[in-house]
Formats: C-alpha cells, structure tokens, sequence
C-alpha cells in the first residue's frame, strides 16, 4: 500500500490567551482533519525528544530514514535543489553579502541583499574572483539575492561553524570553527578567506557607488550550513520503496535530487487551501506513477507561525485544513499521515521549540482509537503516544503491510536475485566431479 505524508511546517505550537489557552491547531476549525482524527489513531511527534528543537532538514532527514547517515550540511542541499552539480568530497559552505556596521572592533550584521540589489550583487560576488584564485576556491551563485555555493577546493571535511550571525542583533559576525578536528583547514582556510573578501568588498567601486547613493554597502561575505557531499544510499536503496516528493522550495527539491526520489516541483500560491489542494492531486499522480512513499509539504504553517501572530496561524491552519479534503479518498486505498517537523510558536521570541506536534494516521489498516479531533491535547490521548522522526517510516509501512520483520536476514533495499544458470564461480569448475 501506498504511504502519503503531509507535513504542516512548524504546525506544533504553544498555549496561546488569545485563543482561551489553546493552540492554534486547537482553537482552529478542521472539520477535514477532525474526520480523520476519528477515521484513524494519533500521538505527538516529538522529532528528537524533549528540549531538542530541529532546523526542518534535519527532522526530513531522520522523517525519511536517514537519521544514522551524516547530513551534508544544508548548503549542499540548496545547492542541488538550484540545478547545481555538487563535487562530491569537497567541503560547501553557503556564502552570502550582508550589509554591516563595525562597533568595538568588531563586525555587526545589520541586513540581506534586497531583490532589486541583485545586480550590485553580481558585480560584487564576481569581484571576488582574486580572492577565491588565492584562496583555491570556487563560487556559484544561487539565484539573484547575492547568495552562492562556495566550493573549498583542496579541502574534504566542511563540517565548520557558521559565520553569519543568526541572531544578528546578539552576536557579531563570526569566526567558523571545526566541529571535528578533521574540519580544523577548513574553518581555517575560510576564516582567511572571509577576512580578504571583507577588505576587497569594503574597498569596491559598486559599494562606494551605494554610499554616494545613501544605500549600505554589502561588504561582508558571510557563511552557513557548511558540509560536504559525499556518496549515500538512495531512499529506495535505504528504504526499500520508490518515494516522491512535492516540493515547493529549492530545500526540498534537493532533499529529492540527493536521495534519488521522483520530484514534482510546484511553486507556492498564497492561498493555502488551493496549493496543498493541488499538492495532494500531484501526489496521486506520483502513486499511480509507482512510488510507494510520496512527501508533501508546505511552508504556509510555519511562516504564520515566524509572524508572531497567533490568529493569523490558526486562520492558516483553517485554510490548509479545506485543502486537504483529497485525504479522504486517498485514506481508503493509502496510509496517510498528517503531522509537523518541529513546533513554531506564535508567541515570545524563540523561533523553533521541542514542544510536541499533533500526529493523525489514517487508512485501511488502521485501527481508529478515541481520539476525534485534530490538535495537540487531543493527539496526547493516541495510541502512539509520543513518536521521534526515526520512529516515523516504521510506523507508516507497518500500516502499509511493509513491516520491518526482525530476525530475518533480508538484503537491503532492493532484491538481489541468484540467475537462473550462474557462471562459474572463480577456482570453481562446475563440472568437476568433487572429492
């Protein structure tokens, strides 16, 4: 039986006043994911245990199986999911222009490159030309917002810290460190590297020219989600199965570049309903087509959540939850799944939490527990209880009558068959009489 995920970004939350102490996923009206909350059984997705609040590639990765394989680091994935052909064994960093101000000796972030800097951008990304030939290093640029990959060729392990501040109003700009001692020339040459891209950038005619213009200059290259690519199992190699994916971002479309799935790129619309409407009609196309595990997913959830709006994101979850009336159809021959990568509350300042996120199984397989509504409160009564992200793909091709059967020496990932008439094995002649 086909599997059907559906990730509501960042859909966990926190109780709110404004919604009588509840949720936006509690407080919000889901006749579509009530129906199947009684259809099916549900639990907490808690994707790496209490206090551990996951970037969404990293809680995907472990969703689909990949938890005991080493991530390449997001930069990889980005680049992948723009169309550029990522060198395996050398170490990737993201690069990116900021603008900035300098205070007690020190760099201070102080914003992006806007959509219509992208021609400042270009001119300045190809003035560093000198300084990536000294330094053994190659950029390509992602898209028109002064963003690259940059390439540290020579270097193997690019498993270093990011040098763009976060939270650039508490930290300055940063200084990559190796996370392993095998990374330590990496962040060093980056370190190097970084410090020349500041004085060419800072001393650059298209900056000067923003000066005189009352613009801020984009006179800092700054780094992250660093990494390096390096040969792992496809998902049907890993898991046993074909997948697809949906994608709606450059993320995800290099989740499914890099781990051989088939890639149905739709672009987002804004209306929320309409877009996972279309997504879910997408992914019957993928199952007819022969995956057996189809990802879908929006980023919808999550950006209500970032605007500190609690309204705003139940209103959200409303919208996506109308979009969703197609899992109805497709629980009578799938396993179906709703759930979230991580929580996003929509209030205080922290962006990602721990906090648990509802998980709503359905299909022909599954036996209906007590719980009739779709939300947090609710989920915590499921049969599931609490499921982490490794636990996911277990519990979904249980359902599909694909359970991992312990004891059994099966061969991974796809079947390796004997031929029917084997040619001799060297040092062994099959005609030779024995003893």
């Amino acid at each position: 039986m086909p599997v059907v995920l559906v990730v509501l970004d960042g859909l966990g939350d926190r109780p709110v006043p404004e919604l009588g102490g509840r949720t936006p996923a509690e407080a919000a009206h889901t006749p579509v994911l009530d129906e199947l909350a009684r259809r099916g059984a549900s639990g907490w997705h808690l994707p790496f245990g209490w206090g551990l609040a996951p970037a969404s590639e990293l809680a995907h990765w472990a969703m689909f199986g990949f938890v005991d394989v080493p991530f390449p680091g997001r930069a990889v994935v980005e680049a992948l999911g723009a169309g550029i052909d990522v060198p395996y064994g050398v170490a990737a960093t993201h690069a990116a222009l900021r603008t900035s101000r300098a205070d007690r000796g020190l760099v201070w972030l102080t914003g992006r490159t806007a959509r219509a800097d992208g021609d400042d951008a270009a001119a300045l990304l190809a003035g560093l030309g000198p300084v990536l030939a000294r330094h053994g290093a190659t950029l390509q640029p992602l898209g028109g917002r002064g963003e690259a990959l940059l390439l540290l060729d020579g270097h193997v392990d690019g498993a270093v810290t990011d040098s763009d501040a976060f939270f650039e109003d508490r930290h300055p700009w940063l200084r990559p460190l190796p996370t392993r001692p095998s990374a330590g020339p990496a962040a060093e040459a980056l370190t190097s590297l970084l410090l020349d891209a500041r004085d060419v950038l800072h001393a650059h005619p298209v900056n000067a020219a923003r000066r005189e213009r009352g613009l801020p200059p984009l006179d800092v290259l700054t780094t992250k989600w660093s990494g390096s690519r390096d040969p792992i199992p496809s998902f049907t190699t890993a898991v046993g199965v074909a997948g697809g994916m949906v994608t709606s971002t450059r993320l995800y479309r290099g989740l499914a570049a890099l781990l051989g799935m088939t890639g149905l790129h739709i672009p987002p619309v804004p209306d929320v309903g309409a877009d996972l409407a279309a997504r879910l009609h997408a992914a019957g196309d993928l199952v007819a087509g022969g995956a057996r595990f189809v990802h879908v997913h929006t980023k919808a959830t999550d950006e209500a959540g970032h605007t500190k709006q609690p309204l705003a994101k139940r209103d959200v979850i409303e919208a996506a939850d109308a979009g969703l009336a197609a899992l109805h159809e497709l629980a009578d021959r799938a396993v179906v799944c709703v759930t979230g990568d991580h929580a996003t509350p929509s209030t205080g300042g922290v962006l990602h939490t721990a906090d648990p996120t509802p998980l709503l199984v359905a299909g022909p397989t599954v036996r209906p527990d007590a719980v009739t509504a779709f939300g947090e409160s609710h989920a915590h009564a499921g049969w599931y209880g609490a499921v982490r992200a490794a636990e996911l793909l277990p519990l979904l091709f249980g359902h599909a009558n694909r359970p991992v059967f312990l004891g059994h020496r099966a061969t991974p990932g796809p079947t390796v068959a004997l031929p029917d008439h084997p040619e001799p094995m060297p040092g062994r002649d099959r005609g030779a009489p024995r003893g």
